[in-house]
């Protein structure tokens, strides 16, 4: 039966989101051939998907990996704000990346190697408001250590931070003094370290910060 967004008539609404404008296009088309009625658009970056006529979709497929620089967490969590499902797309299959973005709000992971036919199994869960993962990834998800818990501001330092900007730019970026930026990022050391997860300098950050879904792009 081909899931639908509510008990109405609209139809259910796909968004796919990744920069690789084939894949992006393969997937749309392979969700219409296996859910009949479904209406799909693509979009190549965050802010064309924010300004697609149909946002916010049902569903939304959110690849990880966009190289925008805003945090895999802040587009979740914005996305599901905005009354959509969403479903990270991704070529990685990192325990601590996809609690990441399960915390964030997400409702499933599907890592790229995986077969097609677990984007509709994972589309048709996010329609119902539940959570899919495939066995193997929930396997390595339960093996995988726990994250800390960070603020917003801590959160927002360490994805800044971890991108490569020196701690005076990240200061003056989130209009905070450069002393209240180190003490944040003190913090979210000292909350590693309570985990067990070095993130002593700015490369164990940037594993860190990748690894739990406030880095997505590559250096």
């Amino acid at each position: 039966m081909t899931p639908q967004a509510d008990a109405g008539d609209r139809p259910l609404v796909v968004g796919v989101v990744d920069d690789h404008a084939m894949f992006a296009a393969g997937v749309a088309a392979w969700l219409t051939s296996r859910l009949p009625g479904t209406v799909t658009f693509t979009a190549g970056t965050w802010p064309e998907l924010l300004g697609h006529p149909l946002f916010p979709p049902t569903v939304l497929l959110l690849d990880l990996d966009l190289a925008d620089h805003v945090p895999a967490r802040v587009k979740i969590t914005a996305a599901a704000a905005a009354g959509s499902a969403v479903v990270v797309v991704s070529a990685s299959a990192v325990g601590q990346a996809v609690r990441g973005c399960l915390r964030a709000g997400a409702l499933g992971y599907v890592p790229k190697t995986q077969m097609a036919d677990e984007l509709v199994e994972a589309v048709e869960h996010a329609v119902r408001g539940e959570v899919f993962l495939s066995p193997a990834l929930a396997a390595v998800l339960e093996a995988a250590p726990d994250a800390p818990v960070l603020s917003d501001q801590e959160a927002r330092v360490l994805a800044l931070y971890a991108a490569g900007l020196p701690l005076k730019s990240v200061a003056r970026q989130l209009n905070i003094g450069y002393e209240s930026a180190k003490t944040y990022l003190d913090r979210v050391k000292e909350k590693y370290a309570l985990f067990g997860r070095d993130a002593r300098t700015k490369i164990d950050l940037r594993q860190r910060a990748a690894e739990d879904g406030y880095l997505t792009t590559e250096a």
